[in-house]
């Protein structure tokens, strides 16, 4: 029997199913892994907006970690929304003691409603900790402003230029992604050892947005997963993306900003 592919979100729960750990098992699906998960916090949420945060304990977290590591072979992991400097520290030392490979990290600070999901004295552990251990980083222009203490970039030399002062700080790579910009394209840039590529796509007039971020990063990882090359999976990743927010509309979830049509290949 082959073996079947799995990746692991690392990241909080949405229980209005459009992000977090819910976008990601979709998007890990909808991609062709089977998607094991460790959930960091708990959100009372919805298309609205995000009215509570429960976190989840340091050592419950470790604990689910340990339970995924020892029992499966995990091809790649995604990592979303870490809270505050304790988890952060906790997902850092299990990735090291379990020997993760494939780390995609979506440094996820504020919900599309605009709610802070991440403590902000939690920034500096997240640059210092856990960027350093990442395959990917995918912050978006606001991410990657608040992680480098800097104003949000406004043209593609300025995109380029924080990507690289982000790739100093030691993961592998780092996209940064262009959504929030402005114009008719949608411009992602990639920096690496290897140079500069940008991955474009058209952008789409729609506020159905909820979870891009999320379902994004997911599909990179499990692109890794299943083996693909960094440039490959974030090829396909973007493709997947695009396509799942120009079939947003045709969901009606919700009366704020609804999420992305994950499994628009099939109904």
């Amino acid at each position: 029997m082959p073996q079947t592919m799995i990746a692991l979100t690392i990241a909080g729960s949405d229980s209005g199913g459009g992000a977090g750990i819910q976008a990601d098992l979709k998007s890990f699906s909808a991609n062709g892994v089977y998607g094991a998960s460790v959930l960091t916090a708990l959100t009372a949420q919805n298309t609205q907006g995000v009215q509570g945060v429960f976190d989840v304990p340091p050592p419950f977290v470790l604990e689910q970690m340990r339970s995924v590591f020892t029992d499966m072979s995990v091809g790649a992991v995604k990592i979303g929304m870490l809270s505050n400097a304790a988890i952060i520290e906790t997902v850092a030392a299990g990735l090291g003691e379990f020997g993760a490979r494939n780390v995609v990290l979506d440094p996820v600070m504020v919900a599309t409603s605009g709610d802070a999901l991440i403590d902000r004295d939690a920034v500096s552990s997240l640059r210092d900790r856990l960027i350093p251990l990442a395959r990917l980083i995918t912050p978006n222009l606001p991410e990657a402003a608040a992680l480098l203490g800097a104003p949000i970039a406004a043209s593609d030399e300025a995109m380029v230029d924080q990507a690289r002062a982000l790739l100093r700080l030691g993961p592998e790579a780092v996209l940064v992604k262009g959504g929030h910009g402005v114009g008719p394209t949608s411009t992602d840039v990639l920096v690496s050892a290897e140079g500069v590529r940008r991955f474009q796509s058209v952008r789409v007039a729609t506020s159905n947005t909820h979870g891009t971020g999320c379902t994004l990063s997911a599909a990179i990882a499990a692109g890794l997963a299943k083996g693909a090359s960094l440039e490959t999976a974030i090829g396909d990743a973007k493709l997947y993306v695009t396509k799942a927010i120009e079939a947003a509309d045709r969901l009606s979830i919700g009366h704020g900003h609804g999420p992305t049509h994950h499994f628009h290949a099939w109904w």
